[in-house]
């Protein structure tokens, strides 16, 4: 899936725990909206809150979360995070088995999966630094990235087959079982973990909390892709459950079909993690970059002349297509270049700032473009996104600033 090049038994128990736990979260693709909308007859305002308030709530409560992680051995925090979005997501289809299950519980269950999310994110990428070589990260991201199109490829169709044959509570349920393989894939790379040392005050104080973002807004290589992939993910993601509204209940689109069209295109992301490597070896990092998060901005306006039957299908499928390939070529360097430009004593505060601005932009979006399609309807509300999502070029970074991070720099140049 990335290439024959071995890159350890650590990271290929990292890497079937990634797998595992991006399958489960893909055969639940969207559970939570298609729970709203098909078994609790939610509107486009109702599922629209429903997103941004579990991103919202969720990225505040994992703000402290950050500085926490990073005085912390990475494993034990990444096998603790599987395990409360497992008890999380089980709730789910108990109270649903009970008839006691309504939109409060998905809210509140958002809220601690997306916790559990930053927190685990900022672990793994900490560990995933130690666990392979500098130069070998652009192939552990590859790889990553091409599971993560593998199983969004895979995951969505089966699991709107067994919406189809069993309710969207039953893809919960895998994803929950999903968190629990990954934590034993995680347990199992072994080896002493040390813990880290550290160097300021030993309890948490107060300004610890900004850290992550006082180390980014400080950075000029990291500044601009910060504020980037913070705009562009976030429009993306504000789109999705109006998109889910329209094919669903407007157009009249059945689950399988809402899961085949964002399916079938993830071939795209498998080709372009693939050519990820050649395309840095021919052309340089900086250059790929550029050019591919220019590309992935063109796409999502196609969204809102998305019409009833096959035209629509097909039509959503090309655009899909275009977005993922340009992505897959895109977020393997970028999570590359990210790590290789943040100090190994900064990667879990660093990453877990991204993370809870990531959620906490999509989150405002989400329930501003909620509003918006309640309001113009959700096609006109895409259509505005799209268009702002044309001037995000704009923000990626000019030149490649900064050749090394401060930690690898200071090490190799004592």
């Amino acid at each position: 899936m990335g290439g024959k090049r071995s890159l350890g038994r650590q990271f290929g128990w990292f890497w079937a725990a990634y797998g595992v736990s991006a399958f489960g979260t893909r055969l639940a693709f969207d559970a939570f909206p298609l729970i709203a909308i098909l078994a609790l007859h939610a509107g486009t305002t109702e599922v629209s809150v429903l997103a941004a308030a579990g991103l919202a709530v969720g990225a505040a409560v994992a703000v402290p979360l950050g500085p926490w992680v990073e005085f912390r051995r990475k494993r034990p925090v990444m096998v603790a995070m599987d395990l409360v979005r497992f008890a999380a997501l089980m709730s789910v289809p108990a109270a649903f088995a009970l008839g006691r299950l309504g939109l409060t519980q998905l809210l509140i269950v958002s809220v601690v999966v997306g916790a559990a999310d930053i927190a685990f994110t900022a672990a793994g990428g900490a560990c995933l630094k130690t666990l392979v070589r500098q130069e070998d990260l652009l192939v552990a991201n590859g790889r990553l990235e091409s599971t993560t199109w593998t199983a969004t490829m895979l995951g969505p169709p089966l699991g709107g087959a067994a919406i189809g044959l069993f309710g969207p509570v039953m893809t919960v349920l895998a994803d929950a079982i999903s968190f629990l393989l990954s934590a034993a894939g995680i347990h199992a790379i072994g080896g002493k973990e040390p813990r880290p040392a550290r160097i300021a005050a030993p309890r948490l104080r107060v300004g610890d909390l900004l850290d992550g973002w006082r180390y980014i807004l400080a950075h000029p290589a990291l500044r601009p892709l910060f504020l980037n992939s913070i705009v562009v993910n976030a429009l993306i993601m504000a789109t999705s459950p109006l998109l889910a509204v329209l094919m669903l209940r407007d157009l009249g689109f059945a689950p399988w079909q809402y899961g085949l069209a964002f399916a079938a295109p993830c071939v795209g992301g498998l080709i372009g993690s693939r050519l990820a490597r050649r395309l840095v070896a021919r052309f340089g990092r900086h250059r790929v970059m550029r050019t591919a998060g220019t590309l992935r901005a063109c796409w999502t306006l196609g969204l809102a002349f998305v019409g009833p039957g096959t035209g629509g299908l097909v039509l959503v499928m090309a655009v899909e297509l275009g977005l993922i390939t340009c992505m897959g070529v895109f977020n393997p360097v970028f999570a590359t270049h990210r790590l290789d430009r943040t100090a190994t004593d900064r990667v879990a505060r660093t990453l877990s700032a991204w993370s809870v601005t990531s959620k906490l932009t999509i989150a405002a979006l989400t329930a501003l473009w909620g509003v918006l399609a309640g309001l113009t309807g959700p096609r006109p509300a895409i259509t505005v996104a799209g268009l702002l999502l044309l001037a995000t070029p704009l923000l990626l970074p000019r030149h490649d600033h900064a050749p090394e991070c401060e930690g690898e720099a200071a090490r190799r140049h004592p």
